[in-house]
């Protein structure tokens, strides 16, 4: 039905819109865990900031398992030489997000205050690493990792963890910490009255000029400070995979002539730009649920912008052009990508059915009434 051009295209969208899916949902749940100590100023508004994620995070999640999967199926050299070259990074953040669970299911186990607090702060753990840790990632896949294949496509690692932390990757890891801070406010404010709704207002204020800011900063410093490579001459969109089979300069036309020879791309960091300032402006006012979905435009934007931005790479070599990863030599046989489409064709629409369900079924206002009228099953 597919030639394999277009499936490859096609699958680019899907992982994209399973990436988008992931940083929407589990990002406000991030933010909200970030913002659990400062927010909740004792155990019945933590346990209400709790539960306004509490039936709903374990689903979002599986939004990452999903993403890591898709990875693994259709381009396996990218997970190869991720999860073997970032392998201390990868097994830091799945220790952060151990405290989530932890977190969730053993703080309301035991009435003393010691206890509780504690993990409180696991739960702030478990919100605050995960979104810095992936923003230095997204740092470093803009630009570029250092790995070089050998003559058999087996992948080596040049770096260190420790060369991971350049300075703009850890502004992108500040910025994705504001990102999930602000969008976890936005969803807080949401979902709470009261002292918490006003709080999480002021929350909103505050954070929103900051997270503007540091994008700003990230924006400029990719258009303006940062080379991006050039394919110069490469094998058919249709031909069998392989990384090697191709021609990269290492100086190409930079990341604001990228967009100006597609115009049309402008529209991605625009919709990140304006869905972010115009979730600040109602964010600050009665507005709840528009706030939310314009933040949710925001960071749909800023995912766009990036996958824009680096098409067709998927992986940059920073150290062997040559060696990057793009999306015309690193997937899956054509067979697999056309038997993984269709079951994604039948489950997806399933997945997306019963998550809208669950936060039907769940969605409303937690007030700490309805923590006590319910204390035993909730968190």
């Amino acid at each position: 039905m597919f030639d394999y051009e277009t499936i490859r295209v096609i699958w680019w969208l899907f992982i994209g819109v399973v990436g988008i899916a992931f940083a929407l949902t589990e990002g406000f749940d991030f933010g909200v865990s970030t913002l659990l100590p400062f927010i909740g100023r004792n155990d019945i508004e933590r346990r209400v900031i709790i539960n306004t994620v509490g039936a709903t995070w374990e689903g979002n999640q599986v939004w990452l398992i999903l993403l890591g999967g898709a990875v693994f199926a259709i381009w396996p050299a990218v997970y190869a030489t991720l999860f073997s070259g970032l392998y201390a990074a990868m097994l830091l953040v799945l220790f952060s997000l151990f405290f989530r669970p932890a977190g969730f299911d053993y703080r309301s186990k035991i009435e003393d205050p010691t206890w509780r607090n504690t993990w409180d702060w696991c739960l702030f753990l478990g919100g605050t690493l995960p979104p810095v840790l992936l923003g230095v990632l997204v740092g470093n896949l803009i630009l570029g990792l250092p790995f070089h294949l050998d003559q058999d496509l087996r992948t080596f690692y040049d770096g260190t963890f420790l060369g991971l932390l350049s300075p703009f990757a850890l502004l992108c890891g500040v910025t994705g910490l504001l990102l999930t801070t602000f969008h976890g406010a936005l969803f807080l404010k949401w979902r709470s009255e009261g002292t918490i709704h006003h709080r999480a207002v002021l929350a909103v204020e505050l954070l929103g000029p900051l997270l503007l800011t540091a994008l700003l900063a990230v924006t400029l410093w990719v258009f303006f400070g940062l080379e991006r490579p050039e394919i110069t001459q490469m094998a058919a969109g249709d031909a069998p995979s392989n990384p090697l089979r191709k021609t990269v300069v290492a100086a190409g036309a930079g990341w604001f002539q990228h967009f100006m020879a597609y115009p049309w791309m402008w529209l991605a960091p625009v919709a990140g730009f304006a869905g972010l300032f115009a979730a600040w402006l109602l964010g600050k006012g009665e507005s709840r649920g528009a706030a939310f979905w314009f933040s949710s435009l925001g960071i749909a934007g800023i995912a766009l912008t990036v996958g824009f931005g680096l098409f067709p790479f998927l992986l940059i070599s920073s150290t062997d052009p040559g060696s990057s990863l793009t999306l015309w030599d690193a997937s899956s046989s054509h067979t697999t990508l056309l038997w993984a489409f269709w079951i994604t064709v039948v489950f997806l629409p399933i997945v997306l059915l019963y998550t809208r369900f669950v936060y039907k079924v769940i969605w409303g206002s937690v007030t700490e009434e309805t923590v006590l009228n319910d204390s035993h099953t909730l968190y």
